[in-house]
């Protein structure tokens, strides 16, 4: 790992300040970039591999409840280190209506910036951070490796946001 992708995993970026932006394609090769979506709130959803057990249940449940979150004006970006040919098996095999990103090269690039690189095991953690329409983090989680992260938490984080 460099210095600087090591610098910038150190810190998780704070509730508050401006979220890092960032371009990466998803599923079908097309390019995302955050600022684009300016004027509505977004759910950026770092987790560590498609296909995997607890990231399945945790995408299946935005999937499941993904009405709620565009009720509150909020599009999804799920975030991972997959390629974007893992990533489109993975989007087919689910039925996910949202952009999967794939942080693939530079390997963790976004996830580092955003401190949610784990260089140890090449992957992304379970981090959360919900941005509000002009950019602004609102709020953020980081779980443990092997812990699922509370939908409900999203919720309340976008309640308290309102419609842009």
């Amino acid at each position: 790992m460099t210095a600087a992708l090591a610098a910038a995993s150190a810190a998780v970026p704070a509730v508050g300040g401006t979220a890092p932006d960032f371009e990466l394609p998803n599923q079908y090769g097309e390019p995302v970039r955050l600022s684009s979506f300016r004027g509505q709130n977004v759910v950026l959803v770092f987790y560590p591999f498609a296909f995997s057990g607890i990231c399945t249940g945790e995408l299946c449940e935005i999937r499941d409840n993904l009405a709620v979150l565009e009720d509150a004006n909020a599009v999804v970006l799920a975030v991972s280190v997959d390629s974007k040919f893992s990533l489109r098996a993975y989007a087919v095999q689910e039925g996910y209506g949202f952009d999967l990103l794939a942080d693939f090269w530079p390997h963790g690039g976004v996830a580092s910036a955003y401190g949610v690189f784990d260089a140890e095991s090449g992957m992304a953690k379970r981090g959360t951070f919900i941005i509000d329409a002009a950019g602004t983090i609102r709020f953020s989680v980081v779980n443990p490796r092997g812990q699922a992260r509370d939908f409900t938490g999203y919720q309340s984080a976008l309640a308290g946001l309102g419609r842009a």
